[in-house]
C-alpha cells in the first residue's frame, strides 16, 4: 500500500518559508498506513499542526482534523520523529515556526487505469510465486490483492460507487483470499479473475 506524500514537504516548507528562511527536513519518516484500514480499503485525510523549533525538533503536535482516529495516531507517531536542519536565531529568524500539514492516505492509485486489463488476463501461475514463502495470514497483503483493491478504489469507480458499497466489495474479496490462493495453486493455468467475487469481476 502507498499513501500520498506527493509534494507535501515541498509545499509545506515552501509555504513555511516565512521570509526568515526555509525549513529543511533532515529526518521525516512517512506515517505508516494502518494495515487494518488499507486492507479494508479505508482512505482518509489528516490535517495536523506542529511547531518546528530552531534546534530542529518538533513540538505542540495537534490533530486539526482526521477522517479516522487510527490515521491521526499514525500521523502523530511519525511527526514525533521528525527533525529539521537547525538554524541560528539571528537576522530576524524566529525561535520557532508553525506548520499546518495535510496528510492524505490513499491506496495505490498511481497504477495505470489499464491495470484492470492485466488483472483480467493474468494467469494464476504468474502470481503463485508471490505466495510461496508467505504465511497464510499475510496473503491478503499480496501485491495482486493490493492492485485489485486499488483498482476498486480508482477515482473513476469511486465516483460511481457509494463508499459503503465499495468497502463491502473489498471486504468480500478479502474474505475470499484463502480460497483464491488455494484455487490458483491447484489450477495455475486458470485466470486470477475467475476466482474473484462476481462483484469484483464486473468492475474489472
Amino acid at each position: 500500500m502507498r499513501w500520498f506524500f506527493a509534494g507535501l514537504l515541498l509545499t509545506i516548507f515552501s509555504l513555511a518559508l516565512a521570509a526568515e528562511g526555509l525549513l529543511i527536513p533532515e529526518n521525516n519518516p512517512q506515517p505508516i498506513y494502518p494495515k487494518r484500514l488499507s486492507r479494508a480499503g479505508v482512505e482518509g485525510e489528516v490535517r495536523v499542526s506542529f511547531i518546528v523549533k530552531a534546534d530542529g525538533s518538533v513540538s505542540a503536535i495537534d490533530i486539526v482534523q482526521s477522517d479516522h482516529p487510527d490515521l491521526a495516531e499514525a500521523v502523530k507517531d511519525a511527526i514525533t520523529q521528525w527533525r529539521f536542519r537547525p538554524w541560528t536565531i539571528e537576522d530576524g529568524r524566529p525561535a520557532e515556526q508553525p506548520v499546518v500539514a495535510p496528510m492524505l492516505f490513499r491506496l495505490a492509485r498511481d497504477q495505470p487505469i489499464a491495470i484492470n486489463q492485466w488483472l483480467r488476463s493474468v494467469k494464476c501461475r504468474v502470481i503463485n510465486d508471490g505466495f510461496r514463502n508467505m504465511p497464510e495470514h499475510a496473503w491478503v497483503d499480496a501485491e495482486v490483492f493490493n492492485y485489485t483493491r486499488a483498482y476498486v478504489s480508482n477515482v473513476i469507480l469511486k465516483s460511481q460507487l457509494a463508499d459503503e458499497q465499495r468497502l463491502a466489495i473489498i471486504a468480500k474479496m478479502n474474505r475470499r483470499v484463502p480460497m483464491i490462493v488455494r484455487g490458483c495453486r491447484e489450477a495455475p493455468m486458470r485466470s486470477y479473475m475467475s476466482f474473484l467475487p462476481g462483484e469484483v469481476r464486473e468492475l474489472l
